[in-house]
């Protein structure tokens, strides 16, 4: 039993640690030599890089940040599905009812990661990308719905921060109705919650009417992710 808990913890840390590579600093020192957190919105975001870099390592910070969470759901699912690991659960576990469970953690701490990187002070981004790629992987039909909802809104309101509290708000509700596992809805509730905290002084703009939309330039160091 204490192997298989040290097994599935591993796990989980692992995805934070994946959740922590510090994608769009790198992508932004390399480029341009500066601190993203110096600029912008302050965050290490596929946004705040759009807007210092440009569209072409905007995307490409956008997919790695959104594979960081694939991979993490990955790992969680070859622990399961490893011939070898299957030595060590104990006859007592109920493997296929530990997944979910698992699943959850892994998604929840990689998006953690991704916002308090630990090689980055504890700083990052607002884990919007990272939970897309989270979502696709643990149940793509949510993912899907999620980005439709994203891209609904955003085309409205040419808002990324609106949009993706549109997003959070979506995820619970579409595990819900498509009727996933309690950890999955659990997920989306917590992730969602988290995501919406992250935007907290996004919601004080929209509320004041001043928030940008895309295209507008960031003047201050608190904007959207």
């Amino acid at each position: 039993m204490a192997i298989w808990l040290t097994l599935c913890g591993t796990i989980v840390v692992i995805a934070y640690l994946l959740g922590s590579f510090p994608t769009g600093y790198i992508a932004v020192k390399l480029l341009k030599g500066i601190d993203i957190r110096e600029v912008g919105s302050g965050s290490t975001g596929a946004t705040n890089v759009l807007r210092t870099l440009g569209k072409g390592p905007g995307a490409f910070v956008l997919v790695l940040d959104a594979l960081k969470g694939v991979l993490a759901i990955a790992l969680v699912y070859w622990l399961f599905n490893f011939n070898q690991i299957q030595n060590y659960i104990p006859p007592t576990i109920d493997a296929q009812a530990w997944q979910p469970w698992v699943l959850t953690l892994a998604g929840l701490a990689g998006i953690l990661g991704h916002s308090k990187s630990i090689f980055l002070g504890f700083t990052g981004g607002k884990s919007v990308a990272i939970s897309l790629g989270i979502l696709l992987t643990m149940s793509w039909q949510v993912g899907l719905a999620t980005v439709g909802v994203f891209a609904v809104v955003v085309a409205i309101s040419r808002i990324v921060s609106l949009s993706s509290i549109a997003g959070a708000i979506a995820v619970p509700i579409f595990m819900v109705l498509l009727h996933q596992p309690l950890p999955y809805i659990l997920f989306g509730i917590a992730g969602g919650l988290y995501v919406i905290l992250r935007h907290r002084t996004n919601i004080e703009r929209l509320l004041a009417g001043t928030e940008p939309k895309i295209g507008q330039n960031v003047a201050t160091p608190e904007q959207t992710t």
